[in-house]
């Protein structure tokens, strides 16, 4: 079966994103560390992923840790510092479309993060359909959100083609049907693309 349509998560797929990277330029490692040790800002993005408001799920936590109070804060007023752009992925993107390949995205992505993004990528406007788990309401690897592209796609699982760097998505992913391709780098996932026949070695150089 050929592949109809191409699957993007977007975080360090499509766009970069690393706030540990930010953390260390702004604060130093060592505090890094011991801000995350101590806070959980990774269930506080897990929660925004999921749908809470981005400003007052970020201050709640703030609130509830004066002593970092600042530095928590750093994540809703600074987070367009925690991105950076992948151009070898932009151009494999923007390949696919003049191929004629439909894209979507499938992203745990929280709805303000995503519309602060779109100000600096506007790459993130260009798929055919956004199935972001801010507005979902489940974040992978729920297989409900898979579930939910499939409907709102109309297309089969064994049409699908989606690439992640989380081996935990790509292992529900499969398991539904879904061609899969865990990333690690945008050669790898050029050579793939090339391998199922949906864009050439011209394509890619």
């Amino acid at each position: 079966m050929t592949v109809k349509a191409v699957i993007w998560d977007i975080g360090n797929v499509l766009i970069g994103w690393d706030p540990r990277r930010f953390y260390d330029a702004r604060i130093g490692p060592d505090r890094r560390r011991a801000l995350f040790a101590q806070v959980d800002l990774h269930g506080m993005n897990l929660r925004i992923d999921r749908g809470a408001p981005f400003r007052e799920t970020v201050e709640a936590l703030a609130d509830a840790h004066p002593g970092w109070a600042s530095e928590i804060r750093m994540w809703h007023d600074n987070w367009l510092e925690f991105t950076h752009p992948m151009p070898r992925s932009e151009r494999l993107f923007e390949a696919l479309r003049r191929r004629g390949v439909p894209v979507f995205a499938l992203s745990n992505f929280g709805r303000g993060p995503f519309e602060l993004a779109r100000r600096r990528f506007p790459v993130l406007d260009r798929f055919d359909r956004v199935f972001l788990s801010g507005d979902l309401r489940a974040i992978k690897p729920e297989p409900e959100i898979y579930e939910t592209l499939e409907t709102g796609t109309g297309l089969p699982p064994d049409v699908l083609l989606f690439a992640d760097d989380r081996p935990e998505n790509i292992d529900t992913a499969r398991a539904r049907g879904w061609r899969t391709h865990l990333f690690d780098g945008p050669e790898g996932w050029a050579a793939r693309l090339v391998a199922e026949g949906l864009l050439t070695e011209e394509d890619i150089a």
